[in-house]
């Protein structure tokens, strides 16, 4: 274990970023593994979805008791979905709510994310949100909502409320922008509506590695030197200019009126931050992104990585902002449609989220019928 002096994890935390771990079990939490994270290596907030969910449910014992409860009350499998990961997000709520309270509410966050077969479906997201906000039911839970176009006018509306929102499946800086306005216009509404804004949270997850996953595709399909130089240089271009944004948001008029009645800024949070290609250094989404009111929120190996071999070499994106743009530009350039990735992207990740959802419930199905009364 490295000593903070020299902890890569402390540096990020010292220069603004916010340490998230990107994973979540039920052993973890038993074992006191989470615990341990918050207290040695700098980590304020989790972040949960389905896939994480079925390999914990796939993995040893620790299921095993409530999941017959469940089998022996006659429990429909998505009752008992909600059941066994609202149990766990409780738990990890718990043990990071020290956290949220000595950072006045900033972090100590856990996320949950909303059934994302209702991506397009902004009334059921919204009952969905107020059922699980309900059923966990600690004041540092975010809830998932995805940043579809039907998702826009739910993470408003969940916000109006005083429901704490995580943003998730951002791609393009256009729906970046939208978000952000989906954000402000919820908390004037809570504020209008008597609410008090300080307890009200909200990250937007940029998702990061996959975008180069996909620009890369095509760049290795154009037969030029000039393609191949933009190999691997998408995502975080595309990242820093969306912190840039955040930067012209929170120093509007507009914003400086909420944060006068006790809003706290919605920061971006990189997500997906583990490297896809082998060839990359596996700390690239780390260490590329580093700037102040901001989140990472790291799979277990990248956070090790970054422990073990990080080097942070203090803010990395407001003095680079006029290379992501001229990235952006060189993209365009060579032939490869912005709008087009994007879009892939959303689609892709909003099927990927549903089929990782089904899994989900296949799993449990068959562990409910494995403990069923014969």
């Amino acid at each position: 274990m490295t000593s903070d002096a020299t902890n890569p994890l402390a540096e990020l935390s010292d220069a603004g970023v916010a340490v998230w771990l990107d994973d979540l079990s039920r052993e973890r939490l038993a074992t006191d593994g989470l615990a341990a994270m918050v207290a040695e290596q700098h980590v304020v907030g989790v972040t949960t979805n389905p896939t994480i969910f079925q390999k914990a449910l796939t993995n040893g014992p620790a299921y095993e008791t409530q999941v017959t409860d469940l089998a022996l009350r006659g429990v429909e499998v998505e009752e008992a979905a909600r059941a066994l990961t609202t149990a766990d997000v409780r738990w990890a709520c718990d043990v990071l709510r020290p956290v949220h309270e000595a950072t006045d509410g900033v972090d100590g966050r856990v996320s949950i994310e909303v059934d994302p077969r209702l991506a397009t479906d902004t009334a059921r997201t919204v009952a969905e949100a107020r059922a699980l906000w309900w059923l966990v039911d600690r004041p540092n839970l975010f809830i998932k909502i995805p940043a579809t176009q039907e998702g826009l006018p739910a993470i408003t509306a969940c916000l109006a409320e005083g429901i704490s929102v995580n943003v998730t499946l951002i791609f393009s800086l256009e729906r970046y922008a939208a978000v952000v306005e989906a954000f402000l216009a919820g908390l004037e509404a809570a504020r209008d509506a008597g609410h008090d804004l300080a307890p009200i949270g909200s990250v937007a997850s940029f998702f990061v590695s996959r975008v180069d996953t996909e620009f890369d595709a095509r760049l290795e399909k154009i037969d030029s030197a000039e393609a191949q130089q933009l190999l691997g240089r998408a995502a975080i271009a595309n990242a820093r200019l969306a912190y840039g944004h955040f930067l012209e948001v929170t120093a509007s008029d507009r914003w400086k009126r909420l944060a006068d009645a006790g809003a706290h800024p919605q920061r971006p949070l990189w997500a997906s931050t583990g490297v896809k290609n082998p060839a990359y250094d596996d700390t690239r989404y780390v260490v590329e992104l580093v700037a102040p009111n901001t989140v990472n929120t790291m799979p277990e190996a990248t956070l090790h990585a970054i422990e073990d071999h990080g080097r942070i070499r203090g803010e990395t994106i407001t003095e680079n902002l006029g290379d992501a743009r001229e990235v952006l530009e060189q993209l365009a350039a060579v032939g490869v449609d912005y709008d087009d990735v994007v879009k892939v992207l959303e689609e892709q990740g909003v099927e990927s989220f549903e089929a990782s959802w089904e899994d989900l419930l296949s799993g449990i199905r068959s562990a409910l019928a494995e403990a069923s009364p014969r």
